[in-house]
């Protein structure tokens, strides 16, 4: 558990603490009235928890990343921080990709190689990357299928990172084979 995570705990678990220490002097007055009035904490509490725990998926439904349009290109979105997000599907499986025109190739987190079927610790991490925290190891691997919005491609190249990457990146390698503009903030590629 990270910082944030155990600082959240720690206030919820108070707060549960002061709420039911209220209920408690007020169940010992009326305890029909009480019972009610836990309940209903009851349901509010756990309404804000399952709409705490789906708020990303609500706001990927109301803000997409991207959208394929009536001409059959991809339209991303320009995030919060900035940058453009992509995503993919990896051998079926669904990798959040940072679209960056300065990384030479398509370059895997860890974390998202496992995902995709691909054993990090079985990996020769023999290549460099100069990146802009330094050199960095990474191992060459194919990539079986991706698909990127309505785009599929076979035996991709790619490398994957063994430093401390965050996102996995979509780079030049792939990104050569589209045409990219951007218009305020949405990113078009198409083919």
């Amino acid at each position: 558990m990270d910082g944030d995570t155990t600082a959240r705990l720690i206030y919820l678990s108070l707060l549960l603490l002061a709420v039911s220490g209220a209920l408690f002097s007020g169940l010992r007055q009326r305890t029909s009235q009480t019972l009610q009035q836990v309940l209903i904490w009851a349901f509010l509490f756990a309404g804000l928890v399952a709409g705490y725990g789906l708020w990303p998926d609500i706001q990927r439904a109301l803000n997409p990343r991207s959208a394929v349009s009536r001409d059959g290109s991809l339209e991303l979105s320009r995030a919060r921080d900035g940058h453009f997000y992509v995503d993919a599907e990896v051998n079926g499986h669904p990798i959040t990709f940072l679209i960056d025109t300065g990384a030479s190739d398509i370059v895997l987190t860890r974390a998202d190689a496992a995902r995709i079927g691909i054993d990090p610790a079985m990996l020769s991490f023999d290549g460099i990357a100069d990146t802009a925290n330094g050199p960095v190891p990474t191992a060459r691997v194919r990539i079986g299928e991706i698909r990127l919005g309505p785009y599929s491609d076979s035996a991709v190249r790619a490398r994957v990172n063994g430093g401390e990457l965050t996102e996995s990146l979509l780079g030049m390698s792939y990104l050569r084979y589209f045409s990219m503009s951007i218009e305020g903030d949405r990113l078009v590629l198409s083919r």
